[in-house]
């Protein structure tokens, strides 16, 4: 083939690309750092996230996507336009076609808003793609039959959840709050409980480290983590860097109202799922798939709520990705799931 086919997860927290015929070929941070005195772009992916927070007064590091959705439109156009160089090369005799998902929930306004900044990064032939649905397809779940299937995708910005059924979505529900959230409610506690400030990237940290959905003191088997964690910041009182202990159920319960809210939106797919479609996810499992699905016992969480049996997708980062890769192979199996232009 004379052009290349490309498929792209524009997250949140991560973007990751996929080449037809190569698998995925690229996963870098969703973070743009440019020049504030001529908007150049000055680093994108790895090399702009070492700069968050880091940066002097004439550079500014920023995630061009908020929610799931375009925030700066050309900041994304400018990233886009670095990953689709980054993959095919800047001299190229022919464009590439280029798959995007985009969140269920989000507006037509939003989509177009991603084919417009998707063509003007260099695509010859734009589709898009919803992401319960990609990540269905990437978790290896049979949609085409008529049966249902249940998808949560829990990644940085927004939560999918979505029943899926003869290669289509029935019913879904999209909200807003997902990883990002909940680094944001570490960061608050941490501020409010210790007078100390820390940035984004010591609050991701702390989540990853020791961060669970339930509380480690009420769990029966204990996971074999580090119990509590040391965190730098600044004293927002004295202003001097300062470095305080933290234990696990205090992040458990820093992260309680975002995961209420990611809760609700999963019990709000059931609620209106039809009874045929129930008994199946009952017998199958709710599948989880994107980045913040790796938090320790959200699964369990996920049945405390809802008495449905949840399972991790393997490689549950790459679920969405994949998915979208295969589609673009199969594009005729999916065009009615397709937006083309």
């Amino acid at each position: 083939m004379l052009f290349k086919r490309l498929g792209i997860d524009l997250g949140t927290a991560n973007s990751l690309v996929y080449v037809t015929g190569e698998g995925v070929v690229l996963n870098e941070p969703t973070v743009v750092a440019i020049s504030v005195d001529d908007n150049r772009v000055v680093a994108v992916g790895n090399e702009a996230r070492e700069m968050l927070g880091r940066t002097p007064g004439n550079i500014m590091a920023l995630r061009p996507l908020k929610e799931g959705v375009i925030a700066d439109y050309e900041v994304t156009e400018a990233m886009l336009r670095y990953f689709i160089n980054s993959v095919t090369g800047k001299r190229r005799f022919f464009k590439p076609e280029v798959m995007i998902c985009v969140p269920a929930g989000c507006t037509q306004v939003e989509r177009r808003a991603v084919m417009d900044a998707t063509l003007s990064a260099g695509a010859r032939i734009v589709y898009l793609i919803e992401e319960p649905l990609a990540a269905a397809i990437g978790a290896k779940i049979p949609i085409a039959q008529a049966s249902g299937n249940m998808i949560v995708d829990i990644g940085g910005g927004s939560t999918e959840a979505a029943v899926i059924s003869l290669g289509g979505v029935v019913v879904h529900n999209s909200v807003r709050v997902a990883g990002t959230k909940l680094d944001e409610s570490i960061a608050v506690y941490i501020k409010k409980k210790y007078n100390l400030m820390i940035g984004e990237r010591m609050a991701e940290e702390v989540k990853i480290q020791i961060g669970s959905a339930i509380a480690p003191s009420t769990l029966e088997t204990k996971d074999d983590i580090p119990q509590t964690l040391e965190v730098r910041g600044r004293d927002s009182v004295s202003g001097l860097p300062r470095i305080i202990e933290v234990t696990g159920d205090e992040i458990s319960k820093a992260m309680q109202i975002p995961l209420n809210s990611i809760m609700n939106g999963i019990k709000g797919v059931l609620e209106n799922t039809p009874p045929e479609l129930a008994s199946d996810i009952i017998d199958k499992g709710i599948i989880m798939s994107g980045g913040t699905s790796m938090l320790r016992n959200i699964d369990k969480l996920i049945v405390q709520v809802t008495g449905v049996p949840a399972h991790v997708a393997e490689n549950p980062l790459l679920c969405v990705v994949r998915g979208t890769g295969v589609a673009l192979e199969n594009i005729d199996m999916y065009k009615r799931s397709i937006t083309r232009r």
